[in-house]
């Protein structure tokens, strides 16, 4: 693959074809069986089963060995990956290409391009922050594997006027209609154009009834037209936070031009295909409930809810939504009960928060729980150890009671909030938002040195 370093900051978004490294259907039972969803959201049970389908599912490239450190871990995945190429499981495809990927679920219909997004570039816009121990595991396992081996998910504004992709996420296209309030722009024209037109290089339904597709897109002229169509447009990251810190970390740590300068993306016309922005829950082991909500009276209004037993995930979610409509407000659930949250102190709150902090930072939930509820009232400083994730609030509960801990259920942040950290250069807390949906991993892997 022929390619040229990024260009400075402020050119736009910049993605450039490459050889995919895609399995073989021969050698596999099937596409469903050996693709996975991304790292960050495969729990416990989820991984079992995926190991399960097939000894060649990608998480065995991208969770390796959790047991193991990240270096040992890469160079596990590393061995796995070489193995799977000699043996032709993996195969490269014989040519540069842009990827037309296209998502087909109940309700929903998701398309865009899978490419190699210029790192560094002044046209890609992060809102999210990051913890470096997660940053150096990504980083460690691209170094390791020479390969991004699955990609970000980046939004942006694709109509012909061009507008700002930050108000794209608000655009008038209704979720999964896969219309333009205005006229498409070239790639965006493109995308349709393949996926309406074209036959499919692959297709698979997965467990979760989601059907993936994928075309190549190879033309000259079609690469050019896209490629200029970008070169003016921004991309919000809207998952994927902790593999783009590391495809920056990874380039500042080699020397002169090469295939680190560029990271493997799926970017999506947000105008056509509007995201969905869920909530990232958080677990506290070994926190027992009711000490949990003692601790939180002190600076919230606190009410155990006698009508909502733990197990009744849509129930206690709904309480929560409706609180939510009046300000911040979090679920406590765990052994024995579910504990709302509302109203923080006014008072407590602004002393808990960061003097640089801008008021749209502190008035974010996420914001809200980290510096005041674990950080002050429970003495908890975020961090993956002590502060464990679900992107699911049942599976949250499940970890809660296993660890007879507390679950701590929260809102989906807005969309207007997240433009508007993002618009000021701000990071909201990491793992704050839930963009979706998510790229499938193991359709299309990038190697370096394919």
């Amino acid at each position: 693959m022929q390619t040229h370093s990024p260009s400075s900051p402020g050119s736009g978004v910049v993605l450039a074809p490459f050889r995919g490294v895609r399995y073989d259907p021969v050698r596999v039972s099937g596409l469903a069986d050996v693709t996975s969803p991304p790292y960050d959201v495969i729990g416990p049970g989820t991984l079992d089963a995926l190991l399960a389908a097939s000894p060649y599912n990608v998480v065995r490239l991208i969770l390796p060995a959790i047991e193991l450190d990240a270096h040992a871990a890469g160079a596990v995945a590393a061995e796995r990956l070489g193995s799977w190429l000699s043996s032709g499981v993996l195969a490269p495809d014989p040519e540069p290409a842009l990827y037309v990927y296209e998502q087909r679920g109940p309700g929903f219909t998701q398309r865009g391009l899978i490419g190699l997004v210029g790192v560094g570039t002044g046209g890609i816009l992060p809102h999210e922050g990051v913890m470096p121990s997660l940053v150096t595991g990504r980083r460690e396992l691209m170094m390791a594997t020479r390969a991004n081996l699955e990609p970000i998910l980046l939004v942006y504004n694709g109509g012909e006027s061009g507008a700002d992709s930050l108000d794209a996420l608000d655009g008038p296209g209704a979720a999964g209609t896969g219309g333009h309030g205005g006229p498409a722009g070239p790639a965006s024209r493109l995308v349709d154009l393949a996926a309406d037109e074209r036959p499919p290089l692959v297709s698979a339904v997965t467990s979760d009834g989601i059907t993936h597709r994928l075309w190549r897109l190879t033309d000259p002229d079609e690469l050019a037209t896209i490629a200029a169509d970008l070169a003016g447009r921004t991309a919000l990251i809207a998952d994927g936070h902790h593999r783009y810190a590391a495809y920056r970390e990874l380039r500042s740590l080699m020397d002169g031009a090469g295939p680190w300068d560029y990271g493997l993306a799926f970017l999506v016309d947000a105008d056509a295909y509007p995201p969905r922005l869920g909530a990232i829950h958080r677990v506290i082991p070994h926190l027992a409930p009711e000490e949990a909500a003692r601790l939180a009276a002190t600076a919230f209004t606190v009410e155990k809810l006698a009508d909502v037993p733990p197990g009744d995930v849509p129930a206690a979610v709904d309480r929560l939504a409706a609180a939510g409509r009046d300000g911040t407000a979090f679920l406590l659930v765990g052994r024995p009960g579910c504990w709302l949250l509302t109203q923080p102190d006014e008072d407590q709150l602004a002393a808990a928060m960061p003097a640089e902090a801008s008021p749209r930072w502190r008035a974010l939930d996420a914001s809200v729980m980290q510096e005041l509820l674990l950080a002050q009232l429970w003495l908890i400083k975020d961090n993956e150890r002590d502060v464990l994730i679900s992107h699911d609030a049942g599976e949250a509960i499940r970890m809660a009671l296993d660890a007879d801990g507390t679950a701590v259920i929260c809102n989906p942040m807005p969309l207007a909030a997240v433009k508007d950290v993002a618009a000021h250069g701000e990071r909201v807390p990491r793992k704050s938002t839930s963009f979706g949906p998510k790229p499938r991993t193991g359709l299309v892997l990038r190697t370096f040195e394919p």
